[in-house]
C-alpha cells in the first residue's frame, strides 16, 4: 500500500469498482495500489510515446492518400 499519499476522491462505474474489488481480493492488493499501478503505466506510456515522436520528428510526413496509393502501387492492397 502507498505509505504517503494524496487522498482524492474518484467515481467508477459501479461494474468496473466490482470488478476492481475482485481483483484486489485476488491479487492481496489494495484498490489504491491497483489504481496507482494503473496510472503509472498510463504515464510511462505516454512518457515512450513522446519519446518515439520526438525520434521520429525530422522524418517527412507522409499523407493517408499518398500511403494508400503506395500500398495499391506495390500491390499490398
Amino acid at each position: 500500500m502507498v505509505k504517503e499519499g494524496k487522498r482524492t476522491t474518484i467515481y467508477l462505474d459501479p461494474d468496473l469498482h466490482k470488478a476492481l474489488k475482485l481483483k484486489a481480493i485476488e491479487t492481496s492488493s489494495s484498490m489504491s495500489e491497483l489504481i496507482n499501478n494503473a496510472v503509472k503505466q498510463s504515464i510511462i506510456e505516454d512518457v515512450e510515446d513522446s519519446e518515439a515522436f520526438a525520434e521520429r520528428a525530422n522524418e517527412d510526413l507522409v499523407s493517408y492518400d499518398a500511403m494508400i496509393r503506395k500500398l495499391k502501387n506495390n500491390g499490398r492492397l
